[in-house]
């Protein structure tokens, strides 16, 4: 009778250890404190690694949206990790840095200081660096990591492919090893232009700050449509004809640039499904609610998966 009690017991540990890593595979776990041990170490960026239970060895790095002022961490962060952590996709959420909600309501940073442009892509950056040198720890293929971003997080994603050569951490004394460079880039219902007149504006503005807002020069540099011939990854590419917040022009704009520039696409144009809605089938049309299947049959056919 003991020996029998002790063999459930036994049973049932393994059953309870089973079970928490499944919830950690779900939920995430490990937490990285991204610019520890740099002069930027006191800094609230991060992201989480949430593993699946079965990895396939693909990395994405997900950039969730909210104009550049604020980040939507659950819709197009934490769901879409568990999305596709479901599909055998290692997943990296970033909460990087943005301008913040005083600075959305106060405009104080018409004066300078806040946070703004270039801080957003020196996190991703970084998180693309410490990804890649820890590759083989989080179970992923270090030549398999991508970027994908939501809205102002598309703009993130497409960013890191336009300036995979340019180091924008160099001022900040970090020279790293490994390359930047996204292997691929997926972004959804994107920011693209941040000069023509489908721009959009909240996100200019909490991407380069009332004082800057206004430069040309700047405005260009940060307009990815113009900057398409720089891109040397494949890039997934979606968006809906009735989106509210981001006109859709902007995805159109991409597309466009990326066929000129002979660069390896797929666009996808819904009439329906607004925005916002990430991986959540419930916030979305049935036709666009289907994106991530394509998606990830996309990853197959460039053989990604």
């Amino acid at each position: 009778m003991t020996s029998n009690r002790i063999i459930t017991s036994v049973l049932v540990c393994l059953m309870l250890l089973i079970a928490v890593g499944q919830a950690q595979a779900s939920t995430g776990g490990q937490r990285v404190y991204i610019w520890q041990g740099t002069q930027l170490g006191k800094q609230d960026v991060y992201y989480t690694l949430y593993r699946p239970s079965r990895p396939t060895g693909v990395g994405i790095v997900v950039c969730p949206g909210g104009s550049y002022f604020w980040l939507d961490m659950h819709t197009e962060g934490a769901q879409v990790a568990q999305a596709l952590n479901e599909r055998g996709i290692t997943a990296v959420v970033l909460k990087y840095r943005v301008a913040g909600k005083s600075a959305f309501v106060t405009h104080y940073r018409v004066a300078g200081g806040g946070n703004h442009h270039p801080y957003m892509i020196q996190d991703l950056q970084r998180t693309i660096q410490l990804v890649r040198e820890n590759a083989t720890s989080y179970g992923i293929d270090a030549h398999k990591i991508g970027v994908m971003g939501f809205s102002a997080g598309g703009h993130q994603a497409l960013m890191s492919a336009v300036n995979a050569t340019t180091n924008f951490m160099e001022p900040l004394g970090l020279r790293p090893a490994v390359s930047l460079a996204p292997d691929f880039v997926a972004a959804i219902y994107p920011v693209v232009s941040m000069s023509s007149q489908w721009t959009h504006g909240r996100s200019r503005r909490g991407l380069m700050s009332e004082k800057w807002q206004n430069d040309p020069v700047l405005r260009d540099s940060l307009s990815m449509e113009l900057h398409a011939r720089r891109i040397k990854c494949p890039v997934f590419l979606l968006n809906c004809l009735d989106d509210p917040v981001v006109d859709y022009h902007n995805s159109v704009l991409m597309d466009s640039a990326l066929s000129a520039a002979g660069v390896a696409h797929r666009y996808l144009q819904f009439k329906t499904g607004r925005h916002g809605f990430g991986t959540t089938a419930s916030k979305t049309s049935p036709e666009a609610a289907t994106w991530l299947d394509t998606f990830v049959d996309w990853l197959k056919q460039i053989k990604i998966l």
